[in-house]
């Protein structure tokens, strides 16, 4: 699986407004902005933690996907 990229943020007086690809993906307000702050302060993978934040990780059919008769082999 592939590491998450693409994921931007911008902090804007408490308001953190992430995009993907210049697309907006999803905004954090309060406490939920508060926790992805500290996070990133903390060093954590700030690609991982942004898709993670979005909804855009690992949707749970990952194994059934690749195990598709159509995908066998790749």
């Amino acid at each position: 699986m592939g590491t998450p990229e693409g994921f931007a943020y911008r902090d804007e007086r408490g308001t953190v407004t992430i995009t993907h690809h210049g697309r907006p993906a999803g905004t954090l307000r309060g406490a939920a902005a508060a926790r992805f702050l500290a996070a990133v302060a903390r060093g954590d993978d700030q690609q991982l933690l942004m898709a993670r934040v979005t909804g855009n990780y690992k949707h749970g059919n990952e194994r059934r996907v690749r195990e598709h008769p159509r995908n066998r082999g790749r």
